[in-house]
């Protein structure tokens, strides 16, 4: 298994130190893999004035997998758009055909009373969010800033949408669903957009293939809404690329913290690229605050999405749990009468739990 590691920026180094002690106790134990290091975002831009340098990127296409930290940082806001930390993630995932992006929010019971909402409504939650990641209005064209006829500036991108970008993207999440619950619920703006009248019109034809899975339709706005009032409602949400922007992020409230988000993007191989939800958070770099559990978490999507290990995968996740009950937290999800720790002795407790 050959793995290139991009730790990024801010937190992005200390959080993807922890996930790769994890792995190496996996690889002394006998799982075979090659790490390689290579630098990217901001990291990237500093070494050679490219976010995402072709070094970077030919280790990318030549792994078999991609495990990244986070990018971004306020000295990078100077520069051109297309030398931002958060372009090199773009290309990436451009480059690599990384189309399918998911976000499962899981509350681990020991986190239920760090949650937005109350315990009785978030207990036992366990939702798939899956967001169509190199469509949108994110890479249509034309985009632009121009001046309109009386001389004022305007700025225009373009919601774009092919028919096979959201059939590949709902068969993924009509397969996600027949593995789950059996529920798909396809969110949209049909009521205003084009791209979501031929969003609903192409999920409403494939529901045909798929007679076990019931599949529904909201608009975003009462998605977001029903998110917060009832969210174990969901089992499998489908939806583009920014409408799953928004609702992933939402979503990882509900777990007690976005430090508890792992996501995995995938090619039509299952290639992928993984990554803790959360941003570079650069207030707290450098400082031992960091939640590395969703880095670590991320390593067991990568371990079963791309390389089939499951038992690695379960057992990763069971040194979490095991960790949230011996009470260990970081700040981000501390509570009164648990045990705060930095990032380096959370992945001690985890590292200790899978030895």
């Amino acid at each position: 298994m050959k793995i290139a590691v991009l730790a990024g920026d801010g937190i992005g180094p200390e959080i993807i130190a922890q996930a790769l002690r994890v792995l190496e106790v996996l690889k002394r134990d006998g799982l075979k893999m090659e790490l390689e290091e290579a630098p990217y975002g901001g990291a990237g831009y500093d070494a050679h004035g490219d976010p995402l340098p072709a070094t970077t990127l030919k280790l990318a296409r030549e792994a078999d997998a991609v495990l990244c930290g986070a990018v971004g940082g306020p000295k990078y806001d100077v520069l051109p758009r297309e030398k931002r930390p958060e372009q090199g993630l773009l290309r990436m995932r451009k480059e690599l055909g990384l189309f399918a992006n998911l976000r499962p929010a899981i509350l681990f019971e020991e986190l239920a009373s760090a949650s937005s909402l109350k315990p009785e409504l978030v207990a036992g939650l366990d939702i798939l969010i899956l967001r169509e990641l190199t469509g949108d209005i994110y890479f249509g064209s034309p985009r632009g800033r121009r001046n309109n006829t009386a001389g004022e500036r305007e700025g225009f991108d373009t919601m774009l949408y092919s028919e096979p970008e959201i059939r590949r993207i709902l068969d993924v999440g009509f397969q996600a669903a027949m593995k789950r619950g059996r529920k798909l619920c396809s969110v949209d703006k049909e009521n205003v957009l084009e791209t979501s009248r031929l969003w609903r019109e192409i999920a409403n034809d494939m529901a045909k293939k798929y007679p076990e899975v019931a599949l529904s339709h909201m608009y975003v706005d009462n998605a977001a809404m029903q998110l917060v009032r009832a969210p174990k409602q969901f089992d499998v949400i489908v939806t583009g690329n920014m409408f799953g922007d928004i609702l992933s992020d939402e979503a990882s409230m509900l777990t007690g913290s976005i430090g508890m988000l792992p996501s995995a993007s995938l090619d039509v191989n299952n290639k992928g690229l993984y990554e803790p939800a959360h941003g570079s958070a650069p207030d707290i770099a450098g400082k031992n605050m960091a939640n590395p559990l969703a880095t670590i978490m991320s390593s067991a999507m990568m371990l079963r999405y791309t390389f089939n290990q499951e038992e690695a995968a379960r057992r990763i996740e069971a040194a979490v749990k095991k960790v949230l009950a011996q009470g260990y937290r970081t700040a981000d999800i501390y509570e009164t009468e648990t045990r705060k720790v930095g990032t380096k002795e959370m992945g001690d407790a985890v590292v200790a739990a899978l030895n």
